[in-house]
């Protein structure tokens, strides 16, 4: 276990040294401690190793990952995990605006609530929120799933594209395009998955969520491109 005290020596320092972990390293393991709300930490890593930030986080925690295991022992501020390429982030408590904002793929759990615009134009990955997401959730999603075991928040997949939208609680309101959609049985073996990999598979059943998604009207766009959007 590698431990790094971030108020002794620095958020330089810590992403230059997880920065030099190209592929395959013995330094698997990483624990950072005394975060204190400190803005970008883990940003852009590169290499399958475990991370756990003992305490909260300001902005763009995790942002970009690739490859590596975030847990974040704390709450999260806005834009936790943006533009995530892989690799799997955890925040035990709450995140602020825009979680998972573009992430292209990987899978984003917050244990507790997502606050406004979580998943915006989300290009691939999958986030499961244990409680409840705010207003503007999902907007210009292209691809990807979204799972709330909450509610939903105004104006939910406004714009929406081809992501797929679980909601267990209530909608307060659907955004523009966006629809109520049937729960096929490939819908609820893709919920009943993702609900275990974001460890909430004893929290609720696949049956006890409704799906959401585009009503197509809106745009031309061809979901066997959409890395090319």
């Amino acid at each position: 276990m590698q431990t790094f005290d971030l108020e002794a020596q620095g958020l330089r320092a810590l992403n230059a040294s997880l920065h030099a972990l190209k592929g395959l390293t013995n330094q698997t393991a990483w624990e950072i401690i005394n975060p204190k709300g400190s803005h970008a930490i883990a940003v852009g890593v590169d290499a399958p190793i475990e991370i756990t930030v003992r305490g909260s986080t300001g902005y763009y925690c995790a942002g970009m990952n690739k490859q590596a295991t975030i847990r974040v022992k704390g709450s999260a501020g806005p834009g936790v995990a943006e533009n995530m390429m892989s690799g799997t982030v955890i925040v035990d408590g709450d995140a602020s605006q825009y979680a998972g904002a573009t992430g292209n793929g990987g899978l984003l759990v917050i244990k507790g609530n997502a606050a406004s615009r979580c998943g915006i134009s989300m290009k691939g990955i999958d986030i499961v929120v244990h409680g409840n997401i705010g207003h503007m959730s999902c907007f210009m999603a292209q691809s990807g799933n979204v799972v709330v075991l909450g509610d939903a928040g105004d104006a939910l997949g406004d714009s929406l594209y081809e992501a797929r939208l679980f909601v267990r609680g209530s909608v307060k309101s659907l955004g523009a395009d966006c629809i109520e959609k049937e729960m096929r049985p490939e819908h609820l073996a893709l919920l009943a998955d993702l609900l275990k990999r974001g460890e909430a598979d004893g929290k609720a059943k696949p049956e006890e969520f409704k799906r959401y998604g585009s009503a197509r009207k809106l745009y031309n766009f061809n979901i066997d491109n959409a890395s090319a959007y």
